[in-house]
């Protein structure tokens, strides 16, 4: 018989299967909080598609479609964990967007400011976090990666979800890094880590970098991880026009989420045709 309504130990189960499923720490958090927030809106109601549908609508009228369709691909998981996979509903249909909007658009002379706000308040391993992630477009979550020994070889292996690539490290950034390795004592493994020694996690960079902002003259909604690996990727593409290659680099599995990496502001594209009409006139 079907399973007909969630309960504390279906929630802690799946717990436990999105890690079986070799899920990252932030999918799984985020995962969990979405599933407790169906959990609460069912209300060991019995499941049904008609409550999905129900839920589906609920969250249109709190959320944009972005992040409904986050809070739906949670529940859609969870559904085929608790084998009713045909309760699942379909995502809300997006509008891809041309352009990066103004205020999510972190610059390069932008993150030079930063680069010097963090040197100027005495944040050095903050300073090569950002540099690492830009210089290298990884991931916040795989900056754990760059180890003592990655950095001696140049090259740093990338395992995530069964997947592995391999990021070479520039040859400055590599003389950066030596350099803090060697001030900070690191005989191996995490360059960046806590004063405990584990690895810093996304939170604590993330905070990090916005505590810098003021001092930088940087609106702190242009500034997450995240916005590191964009410019990045726009770097790279406006130099080598390599989509392919590109796409290599990220980790990405298809040049379509890398398109919307390289997605330029209305203000460039504007310019890039007012040039054009100059030379057509």
């Amino acid at each position: 018989m079907d399973k007909q309504s969630i309960t504390p130990e279906d929630i802690a189960g799946y717990a436990d299967w999105l890690r079986d499923e070799e899920k990252s720490a932030a999918t799984v958090v985020k995962y969990m909080r979405y599933a407790r927030v169906f959990a609460r809106f069912l209300d060991l109601r019995d499941l049904s598609k008609d409550i999905v549908i129900a839920f589906k609508r609920r969250l249109s009228g709190s959320f944009t479609a972005a992040g409904a369709n986050g809070v739906l691909a949670a529940v859609n998981s969870l559904l085929g964990f608790m084998r009713r996979p045909e309760l699942r509903v379909k995502l809300f249909k997006l509008r891809r967007e041309i352009f990066i909007a103004p205020e999510r658009e972190l610059s390069r002379g932008e993150l030079g400011r930063l680069l010097e706000a963090s040197r100027s308040l005495g944040k050095t391993g903050l300073g090569l976090v950002i540099r690492t992630i830009y210089s290298t477009g990884i991931r916040v979550g795989e900056l754990r990666f760059i180890t003592a020994e990655a950095v001696d070889s140049g090259k740093a292996e990338v395992t995530m979800k069964g997947k592995t690539r391999v990021i070479f490290i520039p040859a400055k950034l590599c003389a950066l890094l030596k350099k803090y390795i060697r001030s900070q004592g690191v005989l191996c493994g995490p360059v960046f880590v806590t004063k405990n020694g584990k690895p810093l996690d996304r939170s604590g960079i993330w905070r990090g970098m916005k505590s810098v902002c003021r001092e930088a003259g940087v609106d702190p909604r242009k500034v997450f991880p995240h916005s590191l690996r964009r410019l990045f990727a726009r770097s790279f593409h406006s130099v080598f026009n390599d989509l392919a290659g590109l796409a290599d680099v990220l980790g990405h599995s298809s040049v379509n989420t890398t398109r919307i990496y390289t997605a330029s502001s209305g203000a460039e594209c504007r310019k890039r045709l007012d040039k054009l009409q100059a030379m057509l006139t």
